[in-house]
């Protein structure tokens, strides 16, 4: 299984399946990466956390916990 946390700086990515529960999962659908979203990596932190994703247009910071919760293709 490949999460975002794999992307690599300057690679798109799709989201195939969202992991995780509740309120965590729903965190993450109302930021706007839901099934079938592109998302471009644009940094990431000197320690891995957090990332700059590029999503729908606008710029969005995702924890490496929650990016290792975003299956992608």
């Amino acid at each position: 299984m490949r999460t975002l946390r794999d992307v690599r700086i300057g690679q798109t990515a799709k989201i195939k399946r969202l992991h995780g529960e509740g309120a965590i999962k729903r965190r993450i659908m109302d930021m706007g990466l839901t099934k079938g979203t592109e998302v471009y990596v644009r940094k990431v932190a000197p320690l891995g956390d957090p990332m700059e994703l590029t999503v729908r247009g606008y710029e969005l910071s995702v924890r490496k916990g929650d990016a290792e919760m975003i299956e992608v293709e």
